[in-house]
């Protein structure tokens, strides 16, 4: 008792100074993050204006001659610009971004883990600055020539600077979210919360969902919200053939584990050891006989176990546990009958075994009485 409250005592700083190097660790990441975002917009800061004219391109070439946007606020001349820097640092950042997060969780993966991430955090990254790339070169021309052309002519259409630039950040990030859904798709696919074909069946709603995103995030236009709409429906589209090549490519849904084996029988195969006639597995398991079962129970791979799961009937197995509680409730009920039965059988003998009182009497009466007394007569005979 004492050497396990010593070691439980020894456990506890250890585990504290774990967690501590971890926010260490963390703080690290995140100092080094707003370290590389603070440099770049201390770099992009002397072209702040130019970063707005490029910004404001796509609107600018269909405003009207001699007529430019509008800086509503007294300070906005100053600070659009300037948050633009830092939004344009933040945006050419996100790779080393996404590498500190990718090499702070790194240490909590297996490896094939790790080899799955890379691809992935990749991926990841090109498809959003796709999705940026289209909403500027593709979408803001459209959207802009819509609007600008849709006003009344006495109206002179000059949009105000801090609202330009919200909306420009909004599409840029909208654009470059929705163009993850390839990545999002093989990951469900990979993990096995979803196959392929249950994607494909399912098409129509994700079509439908990708039209509602195209409502919410473009303007109240039917052909920007086409514009949205397609591109992430191709996408969906995309990311069910990539999750049917690497699943035809690895074998199987779900991912291993480095400690359990791909492809393990459920009998316990090269790595449990199934017990034969002589209570021992081939693998040296436990010599009473279930070792390898043991071993079968705790060495298969998620494959199998996958598959057995989606195999279980939940309803036969509820049924099952229904009949057996009523089972148990006829025999309860058996059982206090007997018992009532037996009690009252009891009772019954031991009525008929007491003694009636006046019977008891007459006999004690009988008991009492003794012979009669002999007459003369008898007594001089018997002389």
């Amino acid at each position: 008792m004492s050497q396990r409250n010593a070691d439980a005592t020894t456990d506890e700083p250890s585990g504290l100074a774990g967690f501590v190097s971890h926010l260490v660790e963390l703080r690290n990441r995140l100092i080094k993050s707003v370290g590389v975002v603070f440099v770049l917009f201390l770099a992009l800061f002397p072209f702040r204006n130019d970063l707005f004219r490029i910004l404001s391109d796509p609107l600018s070439r269909f405003l009207p001659e001699d007529t430019g946007m509008i800086a509503v606020q007294v300070a906005s001349t100053f600070f659009i610009p300037l948050k633009l820097a830092g939004f344009t640092a933040l945006f050419i950042s996100i790779p080393f971004l996404l590498y500190q997060l990718w090499a702070f969780i790194a240490p909590g993966l297996y490896q094939h883990e790790r080899k799955m991430v890379i691809p992935l955090v990749f991926s990841s990254t090109i498809l959003f600055y796709i999705g940026a790339a289209f909403a500027y070169f593709a979408v803001f021309p459209v959207v802009f020539g819509f609007l600008s052309g849709t006003g009344p002519a006495e109206v002179s259409y000059a949009p105000d600077i801090n609202e330009y630039l919200s909306f420009v950040i909004t599409m840029f990030f909208a654009f470059g979210f929705v163009f993850e859904v390839p990545v999002a798709v093989v990951l469900l696919i990979l993990i096995g919360v979803v196959t392929p074909k249950q994607l494909a069946e399912k098409r129509r709603y994700a079509i439908l969902v990708a039209f509602i995103i195209g409502a919410i995030f473009t303007p109240p236009d039917i052909l920007s919200q086409f514009m949205m709409a397609i591109p992430v429906w191709f996408l969906y589209e995309l990311g069910i053939i990539i999750g049917r090549l690497l699943l035809r490519q690895q074998g199987g849904p779900v991912l291993p584990t480095d400690d359990e084996p791909d492809g393990t029988p459920p009998d316990g195969g090269p790595s449990g050891g199934a017990g034969d006639g002589s209570g021992k597995g081939p693998g040296g398991g436990s010599p009473t006989g279930t070792g390898g079962a043991a071993a079968a129970t705790s060495g298969p791979g998620r494959a199998y176990e996958t598959e057995k799961d989606e195999d279980f009937d939940f309803d036969r197995a509820f049924e099952e546990i229904e009949r057996e509680q009523q089972s148990l409730e006829a025999i309860e009920a058996e059982a206090r009958r007997q018992s009532e039965e037996d009690e009252a059988e009891k009772d019954r003998a031991d009525k008929d075994e007491a003694p009636n009182p006046s019977e008891a009497d007459d006999k004690r009466g009988d008991d009492t009485t003794g012979p009669t007394p002999a007459s003369d007569d008898e007594r001089n005979d018997r002389r």
